[in-house]
């Protein structure tokens, strides 16, 4: 058996409730599969990523997969990028709609008030002023200040987990794959941001594609890949799910597992 949890997305709460119902189903030391975005939007980046360290260090099975939020905090903390590619909207990861802002208050860098930005020629947010109880800051000091606070193994957590992990008959990825690109050759952007082009497919990709990164009311499968995205990210609860093994997939719950919902 292999168990999975989509994004979490700064919710330690929703965290502990579902590693509470892996233990109840599979006990302390089950494998499990952490699918990304562990940070931003909700309140407790910081303790859930001291969660899944602890997990680590202590030996438990636990293997994790970077994902898009991910990415988007570790390049803040190393270099002042506030953007991505992938973001056509030009919108700032300080941007409250993306949730930066509450990734660094739970590292007690706390907002005293809305972000103000300007717009460069792209289009793009560029950070004016960041009002938080400290003071005023500009993108600098704000990130002096976060390069201060957040610890140097929150960052290497960051920025060494992998991109995939595989398992007999699938392959876990944060957001998904590009048809037709043979899985050895997938690029980064794609498999942490994928969605044109990919959740419309229907090929068979030779394995079963288990991923997360799009939201949806409850754990699906699509019979080419399973989304386990229920939107914790927006306060709705972390669902974790299993496959059991015979390669069928149930969802846990306070009742015991349910089988996935099948894509209608």
């Amino acid at each position: 058996m292999i168990y999975a949890i989509g994004d979490i997305h700064g919710q330690l709460a929703q965290l502990d409730r579902a590693l509470a119902l892996i233990a109840a189903d599979g006990g302390g030391d089950a494998p499990v599969v952490f699918l990304g975005d562990y940070t931003d939007r909700g309140p407790d980046s910081r303790g859930v990523i001291d969660r899944l360290i602890v997990g680590r260090d202590a030996g438990r099975p636990w293997q994790f997969i970077k994902g898009n939020h991910d990415r988007m905090f570790q390049r803040f903390i190393e270099s002042g990028d506030c953007h991505d590619v992938a973001i056509r909207s030009g919108l700032s990861w300080l941007n409250p709609r993306l949730g930066g802002d509450k990734t660094l208050a739970s590292y007690g860098i706390v907002p005293d008030g809305p972000p103000v930005f300007d717009l460069d020629a792209q289009g793009r947010e560029v950070l004016r002023d960041y009002p938080t109880t400290e003071g005023n800051l500009d993108l600098t000091a704000l990130v002096d200040l976060a390069r201060a606070r957040v610890p140097d193994a929150h960052v290497r957590f960051l920025t060494d987990n992998p991109l995939t992990v595989t398992a007999p008959g699938h392959l876990f990825v944060h957001a998904g794959v590009r048809p037709g690109i043979a899985l050895a050759d997938q690029v980064e952007d794609d498999l942490i941001w994928i969605r044109d082009g990919w959740l419309d497919n229907t090929d068979d990709h030779g394995t079963m594609i288990v991923h997360g990164h799009t939201a949806l009311a409850h754990p699906t499968h699509f019979g080419n890949r399973i989304d386990l995205d229920a939107g914790a990210g927006y306060g709705h609860p972390l669902v974790p799910a299993v496959c059991d093994d015979a390669g069928d997939w149930f969802i846990l719950t306070d009742t015991g597992r349910q089988p996935i919902a099948l894509a209608e």
